[in-house]
């Protein structure tokens, strides 16, 4: 009867760690909490899919809204009100401010001195990416690495969960 229970007891820790790993982690399974600001949502997906503020730190967001004259080849200009406001709803989400695996695992593939602009510069994604060619980010259907929703259907909405993963041919 002893070893009985210690079967059982083993397969409770087998499916419990199961769950566990599934999910991500113990502390919002590595998906990036929900964030909502409505200037950031109309500015920022009005020309490009919208970046969830937890992909990149402070640093990199505030260099960002501070050049937003030439951004990414583009003139983003905001008012002064409206810059101010999406900046601080960056800031207080930004991956060096979250408390979750995911943002601070980006946090720390960032050096401390660096301000990346694009989050597909970073370590970890090109960590997490390694194993996607270059040529399938050049695929029409997705058109470069910074088309997250192209492969990661909830992108704006922080799941990156890889059991959610579809690349379109």
């Amino acid at each position: 009867m002893k070893k009985w229970m210690q079967f059982l007891v083993l397969i409770g820790s087998i499916t419990s760690t199961s769950v566990l790993l599934a999910s991500g982690d113990m502390k919002g399974g590595g998906q990036l909490p929900a964030v909502s600001n409505v200037k950031w949502k109309s500015e920022c997906s009005s020309c490009h899919m919208l970046y969830h503020p937890g992909l990149l730190p402070e640093r990199s967001w505030s260099k960002m809204m501070s050049g937003l004259d030439q951004h990414f080849g583009e003139n983003a200009t905001l008012d002064a009100a409206t810059r101010d406001e999406i900046m601080r709803f960056l800031a207080l989400n930004s991956a060096d401010k979250q408390d979750n695996r995911r943002s601070k695992r980006i946090s720390q593939s960032i050096p401390a001195t660096d301000a990346p602009l694009r989050i597909t510069e970073t370590r970890y994604f090109t960590s997490k990416h390694d194993e996607v060619s270059p040529l399938t980010f050049k695929r029409k259907s997705i058109g470069s690495a910074s088309n997250c929703i192209a492969c990661h259907k909830n992108a704006e909405k922080g799941d990156f969960a890889e059991s959610q993963i579809r690349i379109p041919r």
